[in-house]
Order: C-alpha cells, then sequence, then structure tokens
C-alpha cells in the first residue's frame, strides 16, 4: 500500500551517523551467531572513476552481507559478495559481468551501480538466466528490460520528481534539463523532463556534457541563453556541484530556480557547495531522507556503524544497496535451502517478492516479470542548509503520463 504524506516537514539534518544512538543491528536471521557453512557467491558492479563514484551501493550491500554473516547466514551459510568496478568503461563492464556470472558462478547480482554496465549486460544477465538486483541504476536498460530490478528510481524518475517540485513549488516555467550526454541516460531522462514539462504548461531544454571531459562554464552559459527560469540537475554529485560551483561564480544562486535529482543527496554535498548555495537548491531523494527517524532507518545507520568502513559512501545509493541486500537475504531466508545456490531458483524467487514493507521507501518492494518496471516512483524533496539538509516535500508521487506504464505494473501486483 503506498504511504503518499501530504503535509510539508520541516526537519533539518546533518546526517550524520552516531553509533550511540542506537541499537545493535538486526540483519537476516538475526541469530547472533556467524553462518560457518559453504559460501554463497553473489556478485555486484558498480562504477567508481571520473566523472562519478556510484561505490555507495555495494557499499551498501556489503555491509548488510557482513551483518547477515555474523547473523546466521542465509540457512546456516554465508554471503560471499565479489564486486568488481566498471570504471566507467564499457569493456570493462563486460568483462566484470562475465566474470561474475560465468567464473564465480554468482547466483545473483546485487547492489550494482552504474551508467555504463546495464546497458553493456542486460543481454548477458537475460541469456544467462541471472537477475540484477540494482541499487544505482542510471540508464533505461533498468527499467525497460526483464533481468534488472533497481531499488533506486534512477534518472529518469527522480528527474522528474525534482521537476514536479520546480514547477509546483517554485513557479518554473522553463527548466533547463543538465545532464551527462548519454542517450539512455541523460537523454532519456531530459526526454521525460521534456515531456513532463508539457504535460503541466511549461517547456524545457536538454543541456548535455560530455562525460569524458565535461565543461561546466559552457554548460552554465547554455543555461542563460535558453531562457531557463529553473535548472534540474541529473548527474552524479561532484559533477552536480562542480556546475553550481560555476554558477556561484556568476552569482546565479538567485536568479534561478535550482533543484537536483538523488545524486546531490549525499553527506558531503552540503560543505563542498559552501555557505554561499545554503537555501537555494533542492535536491529529490528518492528513499527515505535521514531526517525521518523510524526503526529501519535506524537499523540502516547501525549497519553501518558495526560493518561499514569510514570510506563508504552514505548517500542515497548506499541505502539502496542495504536495501536490496535486505530484501535478497529475506527472499532467500523463504526458500528451500537446497535451492538457494541454484541460479534458476534464485531467479524465481527474486521475480516473487511482493509487498515488501519497509519505512526506506514510499512504495512497498515488489518486483514481478515486466519489460518495464519500477518498485518505486515517489520521493521526498530536501533542501541544503548549512551542515545539511531540511525536508520540504514529503512522499509526494510523480504523477506523469511518462510513468503511467511503469506504475501499472507494479500497481498490477498488488
Amino acid at each position: 500500500m503506498r504511504k503518499i504524506l501530504t503535509a510539508t516537514a520541516a526537519m533539518t539534518v546533518s546526517l550524520g551517523f552516531a553509533s550511540a544512538a542506537f541499537a545493535a543491528p538486526e540483519c537476516g536471521a538475526n541469530t547472533g551467531e556467524p553462518a560457518t557453512g559453504e559460501p554463497i557467491i553473489v556478485g555486484g558492479i558498480h562504477g567508481d572513476a571520473a566523472p562519478g563514484d556510484f561505490s555507495g551501493a555495494t557499499d551498501g550491500a556489503a555491509a548488510y552481507f557482513k551483518c547477515v554473516n555474523a547473523n546466521g547466514g542465509i540457512h546456516g551459510r554465508p554471503v560471499d559478495y565479489r564486486v568488481e568496478n566498471d570504471q566507467w568503461n564499457p569493456e570493462l563492464a563486460a568483462q566484470a559481468a562475465a566474470k561474475l556470472v560465468y567464473d564465480d558462478n554468482a547466483i545473483a547480482l546485487i547492489g550494482n551501480g552504474s551508467v555504463v554496465e546495464m546497458g553493456v549486460n542486460y543481454n548477458t544477465y537475460k541469456e544467462a538466466g541471472i537477475m540484477a538486483m540494482a541499487a544505482a541504476c542510471a540508464t533505461s536498460e533498468c527499467y525497460d528490460t526483464t533481468n534488472i530490478v533497481a531499488t533506486n528510481q534512477g534518472p529518469l524518475a527522480s528527474g522528474l520528481g525534482a521537476t514536479k517540485f520546480a514547477m509546483e513549488e517554485l513557479g518554473v516555467t522553463n527548466i533547463a534539463c543538465v545532464s551527462l550526454g548519454v542517450a539512455n541516460s541523460g537523454g532519456w531522462a531530459c526526454d521525460g523532463v521534456a515531456n513532463y514539462a508539457r504535460e503541466k504548461g511549461g517547456d524545457s531544454f536538454p543541456i548535455f556534457l560530455n562525460p569524458a571531459a565535461p565543461d561546466v562554464n559552457s554548460g552554465v552559459l547554455e543555461i542563460l541563453a535558453g531562457g531557463a527560469d529553473g535548472v534540474v540537475l541529473i548527474m552524479p554529485a561532484g559533477l552536480g556541484v562542480a556546475v553550481l560551483k560555476a554558477a556561484e561564480e556568476q552569482d546565479l544562486g538567485d536568479a534561478l530556480a535550482w533543484t537536483s535529482a538523488t545524486p546531490l543527496y549525499d553527506v558531503a554535498v552540503p560543505a563542498a557547495l559552501g555557505p554561499y548555495w545554503a537555501g537555494r537548491v533542492y535536491v529529490n531523494a528518492e528513499l527515505t531522507p535521514s531526517e525521518k527517524t523510524s526503526a529501519d532507518m535506524d537499523n540502516w545507520t547501525a549497519v553501518f556503524d558495526a560493518y561499514g568502513t569510514e570510506n563508504d559512501r552514505r548517500d542515497t545509493f548506499n541505502q539502496a544497496g542495504y536495501l536490496t541486500a535486505q530484501v535478497f537475504t529475506n527472499a532467500l531466508l523463504a526458500m528451500d535451502p537446497a535451492d538457494v545456490d541454484q541460479r534458476e531458483k534464485v531467479t524465481a524467487a527474486i521475480r516473487a517478492i511482493k509487498g515488501f514493507k519497509t519505512e526506506l521507501m514510499c512504495d512497498d518492494y515488489s518486483v514481478g516479470d515486466f519489460d518495464k518496471y519500477m518498485p518505486n516512483t515517489a520521493g521526498y524533496m530536501t533542501k541544503v542548509v548549512e551542515g545539511g539538509f531540511e525536508l520540504v516535500r514529503d512522499c509526494y508521487e510523480y504523477d506523469s503520463a511518462v510513468l503511467a506504464e511503469y506504475i501499472a505494473n507494479r500497481e498490477s501486483l498488488q
């Protein structure tokens, strides 16, 4: 059942993670005893190279699996989680998938996060009969193919969430969609923004930065030349910060309404932006922001206090990786123990996931077997403030014709 709220909240968070505030984490079978059986091999692929780091997704899954292994594993068997970095390189992405799927014989891929690998590997996953449960998907293949399901919303839905807020709350009528020049990522997302803006009586135009050598100053000049009164940034956090810094040099903070898709919802972003942008940029959160306390949010934090590292990226993609590993673990715990290392049966168990309830996302989590599918098309909006973020709009649905088929497929499982 959807948990859409209409009230606007106003809470500020530093996105800190103080371990003293939380109890011991609960994971999987939660026996308190380490798993000692034969390992179950699970894979994961992330992209970490210029212009962005999506390793938070696999960090999230890795920490949860460590917690699972310390609490009885899966039917007594530990998860052997093997992670590859595609470095935003299609050839390396193909090699990573081949290694995990064919050489290592992983039963599933969990927590994937990349702008490259899904577009390269979706046919590999289909031919091998393996499911990839991704946590930082950034291409259309994550949502338009049968063997990938993404916990995160991706650039299309998150960009629509930011655009909806910009038009409804900030009065934007002509929005510049600034993204990467990748057809099945930035192009796909900005097409969606343009269609939504026109649905609502406005307009939009795209600006694409070269992922290999992004010229942020030229991008800012294009925003001004296009006559935009608002901007939605759909790109990795580091590049989004660079665009905003270029805009700051021209003192454009108040000249336009600035919004962003989820990647800017990152613990490091407010400090990286500095005081100039406090109160001036709004960021969509695909999953529940840290300022909303709940038992599920506390457990995510406790898992990372106990099993994460100081270098883990604690962002929305990290949260999505944790949640993906949690859903996957629960699905395998419900299987016959004799079947959990049989890929075909694991794939069937993943597709049978239905109505998983969590306070970490607006919608219940289901998977199914569709060509077009998103488990979640509702989110939150936050505002960058000094020291963190402020929640400015609680859980809301992105009511766009662009998402109609995705929403209909998900609701058919309820």
